[in-house]
């Protein structure tokens, strides 16, 4: 049954201590009369406390779980015995001793009490001796571990396939596959920002998609020369412009990237299509070949490490 009129809460010794005293300095040192320089110990500060709150958030009850592995400091006032305050404060820290991994869970009974922890799983051990003239007794519960997680789920697998093209319908199409595949990250590498391909709506509004899918988005372009595409008022720049935390646009600068024959583009997800000489359409690729992918990513971050922003860019976006 879940109660209404209490609830049990972590307690920390350093802000809580004052409350935690009051109770317990109630129950242990005036009711039983336990020696006031008995009931603090060098423990507290170093254990886990639980408080009970009754609805209008007055502490009725408090326990402690040692580095010991023990549980101690049970009490629970006059006006609310009685009424599940000590089991709910027993049971949450037994939880908190299971969560820890910890195989048992050891207590100093008053003998008046061993009935209450047997109902709990406790097992008395040994003879009764005496603490502050109170009869006591050991008592033991051997704890079952929680059981272990699930694993996680592996991650999704994207579809493995082929990518061909012969034509700039087909590289239209290869191009519209992995852009679709993509989550938040692209990366591509042209000579001139292909016209008739890259500028099409359809790729627009797919690299567009990718921009805006949140915090972690970023497209990365890498123009060898993007005059002619500035002057023809290119759509992808165009949308670099409405978007520059997202789409980044750089120029290689040195003449190995610049002479660099192929055009490719890499989504986040494995997947690669892979024009061998940008002034054609026909290239392959696939939508899940991680082993390509990783090949053409190295070699576009060694490219997007050495280049710059393009002056022409700067110029438009002021």
């Amino acid at each position: 049954m879940i109660r209404d009129d209490f609830h049990v809460e972590s307690a920390n010794w350093d802000s809580d201590g004052d409350t935690l005293r009051a109770i317990r300095e109630q129950v242990f040192v005036v009711e039983q009369r336990v020696p006031i320089e008995e009931e603090v110990d060098a423990l507290d500060p170093l254990s886990r406390h639980v408080v009970a709150r009754a609805a209008d958030g007055t502490a009725i009850g408090t326990a402690r779980l040692t580095p010991k592995h023990t549980i101690g400091r049970m009490a629970v006032l006059r006006d609310w015995r009685g009424r599940g305050v000590g089991d709910a404060l027993l049971r949450t820290l037994v939880e908190q001793a299971r969560a820890l991994g910890w195989p048992e869970v050891e207590l100093h009974a008053q003998t008046h009490a061993i009935a209450f922890y047997e109902k709990a799983g406790f097992v008395a051990e040994g003879d009764d001796y005496l603490d502050c003239d109170i009869p006591h007794r050991v008592m033991r519960l051997a704890l079952t571990p929680l059981p272990a997680p699930p694993p996680p789920p592996l991650p999704e697998r994207p579809e493995s396939r082929a990518l061909q093209a012969g034509d700039r319908a087909q590289a239209l199409a290869a191009t519209l596959a992995l852009l679709a595949s993509a989550r938040h990250a692209i990366a591509l590498q042209t000579r001139d920002l292909d016209a008739g391909l890259l500028d099409t709506p359809a790729v627009v509004e797919a690299v567009k998609r990718i921009a805006l899918s949140g915090r972690h988005a970023r497209v990365r372009i890498l123009v060898q020369e993007p005059r002619k595409a500035i002057a023809d008022g290119h759509a992808l720049i165009r949308l670099a412009q409405q978007l520059p935390s997202a789409i980044e646009l750089r120029v290689p600068v040195e003449e190995r990237d610049l002479a660099e024959p192929s055009a490719f583009l890499v989504d986040d997800r494995g997947g690669y299509f892979l024009r061998p000489l940008a002034s054609r359409m026909e290239g392959e690729g696939g939508t899940f070949a991680p082993g390509r992918h990783k090949q053409l990513v190295a070699a576009f971050d060694e490219i997007w490490e050495r280049s710059l922003p393009s002056a022409d860019l700067r110029v438009l976006a002021i």
